[in-house]
């Protein structure tokens, strides 16, 4: 009995096989036999298969986590004293001018340095520079440095951290609103530098940097004096502090025009500072 049940069963796969294999033939014959090729067969339950892409649009859209890794930025190191110079090569020196900026002065100053196509950096008072972010945008957009210099040039030494932070964080914001970034540079009002002021400035992602040749113009001792002096220190890497605000600077605007050209005709480059130095 169950020999038999066996050879039926082993009969209908041999029919069902034989009835699928005609059937194929029939489909291939007819679709040769005609003008017109014979209608797809329904697509099966599911979505519908996308087009493949071309190795372009493959291209064009990559995968995400693909690509170069992206490093993250460096930290800024902490540092024990502030840049005094600056390396570099061949006759290379620094203008700086601090406590502005002063819309009585330092259109002037930025005149002059337009006019040599030179570039210089700008330590600039958060106070001051809210009231003419103009002027922080001009700086900017002419190639000049923008620092910090505090909000209000209070002597660090004597300022708890809290305070030093404050004023350093808020002259930052006014920068970065009217330049687009945060500065890179800090310079400690008085030259007064202390741990916190190395801390916080680093903390904030800039770094310190100081003078080479004080012109003290201002005490105001006249055009010449500060022109003299200028040129006595002229030396590769040296940076030189000026004013463009924190009091009367019309000696500093004209001794400006009188040294700047005599300078470069000495062969000195005039320029800023570059993080790459530090």
């Amino acid at each position: 009995m169950e020999k038999d049940q066996l050879l039926s069963r082993r009969r209908m796969l041999v029919t069902g096989v034989a009835v699928l294999g005609a059937a194929g033939t029939a489909g291939v014959l007819a679709a040769g036999a005609g003008d017109a090729p014979a209608p797809p067969a329904p697509p099966a339950a599911g979505p519908r298969a996308q087009p493949a892409l071309k190795p372009s649009a493959y291209r064009l859209q990559p995968l995400t986590g693909y690509g170069p890794p992206q490093a993250a930025p460096a930290a800024t190191l902490v540092r024990h004293e502030p840049f005094l110079r600056m390396p570099g090569r061949g006759r290379t020196m620094l203008l700086t001018f601090d406590d502005g900026p002063d819309p009585r002065y330092t259109p002037h100053i930025l005149d002059t340095l337009a006019e040599y196509d030179v570039r210089a950096s700008f330590f600039v008072c958060g106070e001051m520079a809210s009231y003419n972010k103009d002027l922080l945008a001009r700086m900017a957009d002419e190639g000049h440095v923008v620092g910090n210099h505090t909000w209000s040039h209070p002597l660090l030494t004597r300022l708890r951290r809290g305070r030093i932070r404050t004023e350093m964080e808020r002259t930052s914001d006014v920068i970065e609103d009217a330049c687009g970034e945060r500065p890179v540079w800090f310079r400690a009002p008085y030259g007064a530098w202390n741990r916190a002021a190395f801390q916080l400035g680093a903390g904030l992602g800039m770094e310190p940097l100081a003078w080479t040749v004080d012109t003290l113009d201002w005490t105001r001792p006249g055009a010449r004096t500060i022109v003299g002096r200028v040129e006595k220190g002229a030396a590769p890497g040296v940076v030189v502090l000026s004013h463009d605000a924190g009091g009367d600077r019309s000696q500093s605007v004209r001794a400006l025009r009188d040294y700047l050209p005599r300078l470069i005709d000495s062969g000195y480059h005039l320029t800023v500072p570059r993080r790459h130095y530090a």
